[in-house]
């Protein structure tokens, strides 16, 4: 008769396999509005789910000693995916934190020396929701409080330096055409590409919206302005010190949605 798996890896693989429905309710809490973000991300997500994995880590480390020290070693592959799972996931904070290194800042634009403006409603949506202000490009980062801890090189870097530096390709997009049409390809590509809350203000060349993340629902604001026959555009995440490269990465999307459409 088969020997039942110890009871210390059966645990070991329960809290694994607990790990991501945590992480997900930790995720989508805050993006319903179970809970305010820095709740959910600081508290839930790296608080209690760093406790969590470590916890795992540790148990399914000890259960694997425990069983293979001596015959019949049964239940060694439930310890063994027990300690996989939060290695895993340690793994992806490992490049969540490597990405927030290389992208330390939340506000990108193509035009750094001027860079586009938000609409009144949408700089009130913002105050309204407590978010990140919108710096001045020039000012070096160290000055700004987000950014006081920075290291030495960091901070004396502007807005305006590190996008040169690293996002060199985001570049305004030239149009030839009537302006109307330009915010209107505009307007159609940050809806090809996901935005809610798309609205296009001819007159003033300028077209917003909005995007959100999935898990924890974070929004960022978009701008394009159509004028003197270029396309600029801007994206600024509402919270968060760092973007991860997602505004950055948007921009390139949007980009790409726009010439399409030109």
């Amino acid at each position: 008769m088969e020997k039942k798996s110890p009871l210390h890896a059966r645990i070991a693989l329960g809290l694994a396999l607990f790990i991501p429905l945590y992480l997900a309710i930790s995720a989508l809490g805050t993006k319903y509005g179970a809970w305010d973000w820095q709740t959910g991300l600081l508290a839930l997500t790296f608080g209690g789910g760093l406790l969590l994995i470590a916890v795992t880590a540790l148990l399914a480390i000890v259960s694997l000693v425990l069983i293979v020290r001596k015959s019949p070693r049964t239940g060694w592959p439930l310890a063994l995916v027990a300690l996989v799972i939060p290695l895993g996931f340690v793994g992806l904070g490992l490049s969540a934190a490597a990405k927030g290194s290389a992208n330390p800042i939340h506000d990108v634009a193509t035009d750094t020396a001027d860079p586009p403006q938000f609409s009144a409603e949408t700089l009130t949506a913002r105050q309204e929701t407590g978010a990140n202000p919108l710096n001045d490009y020039s000012i070096p980062l160290g000055e700004l409080d987000m950014w006081r801890e920075a290291d030495q090189t960091l901070a004396a870097q502007s807005h305006a330096e590190v996008i040169a530096e690293r996002y060199p390709d985001l570049e305004p997009i030239a149009f030839t055409g009537p302006s109307d049409e330009a915010v209107e390809a505009v307007r159609a590509a940050m809806v090809d590409i996901g935005l809610s809350g798309v609205e296009a203000d001819i007159e003033a060349g300028r077209v917003e919206g909005v995007a959100q993340t999935f898990w924890f629902g974070f929004r960022d604001d978009v701008v394009a302005r159509v004028a003197d026959g270029e396309i600029d555009l801007r994206s600024v995440s509402r919270v968060g010190q760092s973007d991860l490269g997602a505004n950055a990465e948007r921009l390139r999307a949007l980009r790409a949605a726009i010439a399409e459409r030109l």
